[in-house]
């Protein structure tokens, strides 16, 4: 029980519940009722006529700032990609990054694991609590699967490279927004222009319609191959989708898919020599 726990251990479990800030330092109660206000009653003064407002000269209407601010960030992020001639400079270029808010509640940056030189290239979502605090894709639950879903063809971690379609986990684990993901993008991009793959697997629904540019979900994408192409590419890139592990640990009952999905990929590997 939770009232048995030390302050540090409540702390804890809270983090990994998804707690990433607090509001104020009491608690509001949200259910009790609001005591009643009555608006004072406004009186009528039949001898004196209402005082004219003053003539103000018309206001020039205001352009909003947003879609001018957020197009500068993601002018600002594609240039200092771009600029990346190294996984390692891309790798600094986001620990200098400052244009993604997920960062400012991130504990680490989680940029990838693997080959750099690796022939298949695996991209997720996102990082969730445990990939936040070492710093490393898929090495929760999720992970632990997704290396032995890798086993069953015949390779690991030495021999692909693993990444996601944000760098920093999203608070309580929400699912990443469009404008977080668009700001990543150009990085994830030039990871793979940098890698330069011959295939290219996402992972979960959100990754293949970000990766794929889909609007199915993952159980009509999977089982296809797609072309997955960048200006810098040396030429298009086999793609394809497969359930996010986190999705067959709660669905157990889709890992027969997923299996024959492996086995395409094998396949696909084979005859790419």
């Amino acid at each position: 029980m939770i009232e048995n726990l030390s302050t540090a251990e409540i702390l804890r479990w809270q983090l990994d519940a998804g707690v990433d800030e607090t509001i104020g330092n009491e608690p509001v109660n949200r259910f009790a009722e609001a005591p009643l206000t009555v608006a004072p009653t406004a009186t009528k003064t039949l001898d004196k006529p209402p005082p004219k407002q003053p003539v103000r000269a018309a206001e020039k209407p205001r352009t909003p700032q947003g879609p001018v601010v957020a197009e500068k960030l993601l002018h600002d992020a594609c240039e200092i990609a771009a600029a990346a001639g190294s996984i390692d400079e891309l790798r600094q270029a986001l620990v200098d990054y400052d244009g993604c808010a997920l960062k400012k509640n991130a504990t680490n940056l989680v940029f990838g694991d693997g080959n750099p030189k690796a022939k298949v290239v695996l991209i997720g979502e996102g990082p969730g609590a445990e990939e936040d605090r070492q710093g490393l894709p898929f090495v929760g639950p999720s992970g632990q699967l997704l290396d032995k879903m890798l086993a069953s063809i015949g390779l690991d971690r030495q021999q692909v490279y693993i990444s996601n379609t944000v760098f920093w986990r999203p608070p309580g684990n929400r699912t990443p927004t469009t404008a977080e993901t668009a700001l990543c993008m150009p990085f994830v991009e030039r990871l793979m222009e940098l890698i330069d793959p011959e295939i290219l697997i996402t992972l979960g629904g959100p990754a293949a319609k970000v990766m794929l540019a889909e609007t199915a979900g993952v159980g009509r994408l999977r089982g296809k191959w797609y072309a997955y192409s960048t200006p810098k590419l040396s030429r298009p890139v086999q793609a394809t989708a497969l359930f996010h592990p986190a999705y067959l640990l709660r669905s157990p009952a889709h890992k027969r898919e997923a299996w024959r999905d492996l086995l395409m990929i094998r396949d696909k590997l084979d005859e790419l020599g």
